[in-house]
């Protein structure tokens, strides 16, 4: 019968450990201020509505990327469903009409705020910067 051979010598091992400790997902207030400043009374310029389609994209990958990760999506129904619609909304085009594609950007924004609140709900990120 052979040792184990472990992977990493250990400093590395304790590199790792110390970047696992400090590790906890967040929800950034840039991810709560993007939502609420597309589903606001406001409704954004043109200009604004590609600014916000692309980090409103990146906030959405981040938590669908969370959510598979986690197996959250194979563990709850509701979250495979936003995972889903998540990633079709991402995947569009924002449409050139303004009204829709403020349309568009606002279920973005609903779509993200869904997923948010089932990852917290179920205990997969924290709402604290």
């Amino acid at each position: 019968m052979r040792a184990a051979v472990p992977p990493f010598t250990e400093a590395g091992l304790r590199r790792v450990l110390e970047k696992v400790q400090r590790w906890a997902p967040y929800v950034d207030g840039s991810l709560l201020d993007d939502v609420a400043a597309v589903l606001d009374d406001y409704t954004p310029t043109e200009d604004e509505v590609e600014e916000h389609g692309q980090r409103l994209r990146g906030h959405l990958m981040r938590l669908v990327n969370l959510a598979t990760t986690s197996q959250m999506d194979q563990k709850d129904q509701r979250v495979a469903d936003l995972v889903e619609r998540g990633r079709t909304i991402r995947s569009e085009e924002v449409p050139s009409d303004h009204r829709r594609s403020v349309g568009h950007i606002r279920q973005m924004a609903w779509t993200l705020n869904e997923l948010l609140e089932l990852l917290v709900e179920n205990q997969c990120l924290t709402e604290e910067p």
